[in-house]
Formats: structure tokens, C-alpha cells, sequence
């Protein structure tokens, strides 16, 4: 795969940055980024970069649904990661 050549840095800093390395966050990053991300248009990149820029303990929080991120589409970006998991899961 040569996608990696193609990557802007930009997009490479995000990816990075998504590898957490806490298993409840990586599994809802890691299968957004390797089957979404690239594909994504620039609005859901710039939402993903942002999310991917908070604290694990908000993450964890958003994700298990403890609070609510500061921002609707943020809460919708999860929402998908979400449902990705559990569509994936499903298969």
C-alpha cells in the first residue's frame, strides 16, 4: 500500500496522535482511521484532528457516554465511530 506517500503531514500527525494505546479508545480510533479517515471529506478530518487532541479521561467519558463533548458535532463524530464498531462488529 502507497497510500502513506500520498498522506499530507497533516493527516500522518492525526493518524499518530489516534494510536492511544488505551484499548477502550483504540476500539473506536483504529477502525475510523483504517477504513474512514483517508476517505473522509476535510470537514470530518478537522473533527476527528480535533478529538484526537483531547484528554483520554474526556474521551473515555464521551464514549461511554459519562458527558458530552463541548460540541454537537463532535458528539456526532463519536456517535459514528460508534456505530462503526458496532456495524463491524455485527458482520
Amino acid at each position: 500500500m502507497h497510500e502513506t506517500e500520498q498522506l499530507t503531514l497533516e493527516e500522518r500527525k492525526v493518524i499518530y496522535r489516534a494510536r492511544r494505546g488505551l484499548k477502550e479508545i483504540d476500539v473506536y480510533f483504529d477502525p475510523y482511521v483504517k477504513k474512514n479517515y483517508l476517505h473522509a471529506d476535510q470537514h470530518e478530518k478537522m473533527l476527528f484532528a480535533e478529538l484526537v487532541e483531547q484528554e483520554d479521561p474526556d474521551l473515555l467519558d464521551w464514549f461511554m457516554d459519562v458527558g458530552e463533548p463541548p460540541r454537537e458535532e463532535l458528539k456526532q463524530l463519536i456517535q459514528k465511530l460508534k456505530d462503526n464498531v458496532y456495524q463491524s462488529a455485527a458482520i
